[in-house]
């Protein structure tokens, strides 16, 4: 693993990508953060040594190197997810690279179903803390100790320091801010009406494809990380209607720019902080 990853660090290199401060990962239908940042250098997954090829539709599958007032971010147009038929340390190699790369804070964002019935479409949630329902962990297999400990401690996945900016943005940006915990299922297919009622008895607020993966390499790798997830269908199974996949993308979009605002507020503060 050290010798691909030191290879695909390599070839970043050559491409001027050599200092990043964060890294930064965008879900489903939420990318208008890269019209305020100014993009350095774009590249197509498809020619960077051993990353995965995105092939959900609405995901782009680029890597963007960007600065905003000064600090370098790495952000991913389009992540990976199980059900694109990849292994999950081919969906967090690039959380790997980011560490390596140097950043400080990982921001994620996803879109997801709303099954605490207070949550409605649009609703901007923090994830407070995670259920992982996807059979697996990205740290299986022989541990490297140069890259993390073999038994990580997740008592507290998500940077509470992260939150903590993440709320102080919303409140002064007069954006409002959910709280809740994420389930991550496999998918590709949706839940059921018995599915929905088990996660919302677990403890989950909302259920989602990705994230979990992601947050626990971060975690194994020391780098802190927060996420928000745009609400963007409701799931009670008493009034369940099929999902609408179109529809799911246009409330993301509608919600995309307050996201935006909001990781670029924190980036900035982050910023800050660390001058």
């Amino acid at each position: 693993m050290i010798e691909k990853l030191n290879e695909t660090k390599a070839f970043l290199k050559e491409q001027g990508i050599e200092k990043v401060d964060i890294g930064i990962t965008l879900g489903t239908g939420l990318g208008d953060l890269v019209n305020y940042v100014k993009i350095i250098k774009t590249i197509d997954y498809a020619v960077i040594p051993y990353f995965p090829v995105s092939t959900v539709e609405f995901h782009k599958g680029q890597l963007l190197y960007a600065e905003l007032n000064g600090a370098k971010l790495l952000i991913m147009q389009g992540r990976f997810h199980l059900y694109e038929g990849y292994s999950m340390q081919q969906i967090t190699y690039p959380i790997r690279l980011m560490k390596m790369l140097g950043a400080q804070a990982f921001l994620l964002s996803n879109a997801a179903g709303g099954i605490n019935k207070s949550f409605k479409k649009g609703d901007l949630v923090v994830i407070d803390d995670h259920i992982n329902l996807q059979g697996n962990s990205p740290l299986v297999g022989t541990n490297d100790d140069s890259l993390g400990p073999r038994f990580p401690d997740m008592s507290c996945p998500y940077s509470p320091a992260l939150n903590k900016l993440l709320y102080k943005a919303a409140s002064e940006l007069g954006v409002s801010l959910k709280t809740g915990v994420y389930a991550s299922v496999t998918g590709p297919n949706l839940e059921t009406r018995a599915e929905y009622r088990y996660l919302g008895r677990i403890g989950a607020d909302m259920v989602g494809m990705s994230t979990v993966p992601e947050v626990i390499m971060a975690n194994h790798m020391n780098l802190p990380c927060a996420a928000v997830s745009v609400v963007t269908d409701e799931c009670d199974p008493d009034n369940l209607k099929p999902v609408n996949i179109a529809e799911i993308i246009e409330v993301a979009g509608r919600s995309d720019k307050a996201l935006s605002q909001l990781f670029i507020h924190t980036i900035n503060t982050i910023s800050l902080n660390n001058k």
